[in-house]
């Protein structure tokens, strides 16, 4: 914790490697976060570089209170999926030929990842946004449920409860997608 309060001070008097540093460190994470919430990877990429150039306009007025810099870079990613979906009620998207000619993978590999991201979004989707939230924070993001309790500003106890409405919702929603491709 002391290295992360060294790397956002140094941040704050706009040191270009603590900045570089800070995009290392929460990049993969962010951007997991923001790909699973909105589903569409050009998309996701340019608003993970937004997150990371709000923070950077924004470093100024960040203090620490407890809370882990990631919790306020997710609020950040977090408040940008929601402009997002007021921006762009209905999304355009690629065919499946269309994802699978641009991706240079092996088409057997490409075919079984696409179908499970697929299928883990179209579950997601059936969710509230909070439980899409907790499942994400928690299993895409591998954030603890003290981590994702302060992303959210909940309790413990409140995000252990979602995440137990979110798993029986998603079993029950996954449970289903398996029965009508039997």
């Amino acid at each position: 914790m002391h290295d992360e309060h060294e790397l956002i001070r140094r941040a704050q008097e706009y040191d270009p490697a603590a900045f570089g540093e800070i995009y290392e460190r929460y990049y993969i994470g962010v951007y997991k976060y923001v790909y699973y919430r909105i589903g569409d990877q050009t998309a996701a990429e340019d608003m993970t570089m937004e997150v990371f150039l709000k923070a950077m306009e924004a470093i100024d007025g960040f203090t620490f209170r407890g809370i882990p810099f990631s919790a306020w870079l997710y609020r950040i990613a977090s408040n940008l999926v929601v402009d997002f979906f007021r921006r762009q009620p209905v999304q355009p998207s690629l065919s499946l030929e269309e994802k699978l000619v641009a991706n240079t993978e092996h088409p057997l590999h490409s075919l079984d990842v696409q179908f499970s991201h697929q299928a883990l979004r179209e579950a997601l989707a059936d969710l509230t946004d909070e439980q899409q939230q907790v499942i994400i924070l928690k299993f895409v993001d591998g954030l603890s449920n003290i981590e994702v309790a302060q992303v959210l500003g909940k309790t413990e106890g409140a995000v252990k409860s979602l995440q137990h409405r979110a798993l029986a919702a998603l079993g029950r929603v996954l449970g289903e997608q398996g029965e009508a491709t039997a």
